[in-house]
């Protein structure tokens, strides 16, 4: 085996195109481990815990640890990280700035923006959202794990500045048909969505799309925001923008099981729009059920959500797994299974230090790969930021679960417009023998009815 162990000074990646970087040396021929990552204390303890020799870094530094089989491999896994981080880099050519912006606030100078996208590591996202905030830009925070005490103090500040803190952990927002973090392709259309929850906010535009109903914009505002602690802040300013905006007819509200007392406070704030509430929880709507009465309000008749059959004749009976990558997603199917094991990779517990399930699959593929008898529930989230071809991963390890006798039911999230293909998805992870739904909740229900539950 051969290492390379670099810290490259002042160089800085988003994690999110970090986490690509990483994904796709790994992928490269004899690479055994990569680690591409900025060296935060976590990142320098996983690289250490592999094994490998770091030496002293901050958290404004890259941090660059490769294992491969050979002297020739890591050499090929080493221009390919190059490769790969300078199609990342900022474009530059004619026009480009000698040096670029230092801060958020000069930055917002410079491009006269109106939004900035804060994606660093937890422990740093509170510095860089409150000179967006101050700078008078909202902000969009991808970072997870951030006390919830800065997240109070960030949406506290923006309100008196008049701008929207989303998030933090906000993995999905579509602001003026530009789609931030995870996003699918979406039609521009009449209808607003607020979400406290990423995946949830996916699955209800993406069968809005597939009914031909539009998005004018999605506002995320992180997983806590309609916790007792937060107390629907973010929700509350957001609600209060899409009744103003002009392109906006109706207003969907999606969101985890939110506090009780949160819930009542938003649902009596006065606006001039309906609101079609998408708060999951015992005895609610789930989030199909809440799309199909968004159509009716609308007038638009509710389609047929697209699902293929298994072509496997189904197991009766067995456990139930369920194994997802979307928290709103796991909650409903939960809910709406009763019985089961459900696990969420995109908490926080499975996330620290590697990439988001969405994008890796390795930690699902192994919990997949050691279920021997019962039934699979499963999401498979598509759009920008996703794995660009989930299935090529996934549709092997479905074709063993079934051969071991297990069945599996998918949950297909997204669109005819995603990169990935949203058919040709389906059709790949149905041959190899899932049965494949549009709608989380119809495979939830699909998943209960194989293992004989009343």
């Amino acid at each position: 085996m051969s290492d390379l162990v670099e810290v490259r000074a002042g160089v800085y990646h988003d994690s999110v195109s970090l986490m690509r970087v990483s994904q796709a040396l790994a992928a490269h021929a004899g690479v055994e481990v990569a680690v591409v990552a900025m060296a935060t204390e976590l990142n320098l303890d996983l690289a250490r815990d592999l094994g490998f020799a770091v030496p002293a870094a901050t958290g404004g530094d890259l941090l660059v640890a490769i294992r491969a089989s050979g002297d020739a491999r890591l050499a090929e896994a080493s221009a390919e990280l190059d490769r790969q981080l300078t199609a990342r880099a900022p474009a530059g050519g004619a026009g480009a700035r000698d040096a670029p912006p230092r801060t958020t606030r000069s930055a917002s100078r410079a491009w006269d923006a109106t939004v900035a996208l804060v994606s660093v590591p937890g422990e740093h996202a509170f510095v860089e959202a409150a000179d967006a905030v101050e700078a008078g830009l909202s902000v969009m925070i991808f970072s997870d794990n951030v006390p919830v005490e800065q997240e109070i103090l960030l949406k506290d500040r923006a309100r008196d500045k008049g701008v929207l803190v989303m998030g933090p952990d906000c993995g999905t927002a579509v602001i003026g048909g530009a789609g931030l973090g995870f996003a699918n392709v979406l039609r521009p259309g009449r209808v607003g969505v607020v979400a406290a929850s990423g995946t949830g906010a996916q699955q209800v535009t993406s069968l809005l799309d597939q009914a031909g109903v539009g998005v004018s914009h999605l506002l995320g505002v992180g997983g806590r925001d309609l916790s007792a602690q937060v107390g629907g802040r973010s929700t509350t300013q957001a609600l209060l923008a899409l009744d103003e905006d002009p392109a906006t007819e109706l207003i969907v509200l999606v969101s985890k099981p939110p506090a009780p007392e949160v819930a009542v406070a938003v649902q009596e704030l006065s606006l001039s729009k309906p609101v079609v509430r998408a708060l999951l929880g015992p005895g609610q709507d789930d989030l199909t059920t809440a799309v199909e009465k968004v159509l009716g309000a609308l007038g638009v008749p509710v389609p047929e959500w697209p699902s293929w059959p298994a072509g496997r004749p189904p197991v009766s009976g067995g456990p139930l797994r369920g194994l997802y990558s979307g928290g709103t997603l796991c909650t409903e199917a939960a809910l709406l299974a009763g019985t089961g094991e459900f696990t969420d990779f995109g908490d926080d517990e499975y996330t620290r230090g590697r990439a988001h399930p969405m994008i890796d699959p390795a930690l699902r593929l192994e919990a997949l790969a050691a279920v021997e008898t019962g039934v699979i529930l499963l999401d498979v989230v598509l759009g920008h930021g996703s794995d660009p071809d989930p299935s090529a991963s996934l549709a092997p390890a479905v074709e063993k679960a079934c051969e071991r006798g297990v069945a599996v039911v998918v949950a297909l999230v997204g669109t005819e417009g995603d990169p990935q293909g949203l058919r040709s998805q389906a059709a790949r992870l149905n041959e190899a023998g899932a049965a494949v739904f549009t709608s989380n909740a119809a495979a939830a229900r699909h998943a209960r009815l194989l293992i004989g539950a009343s």
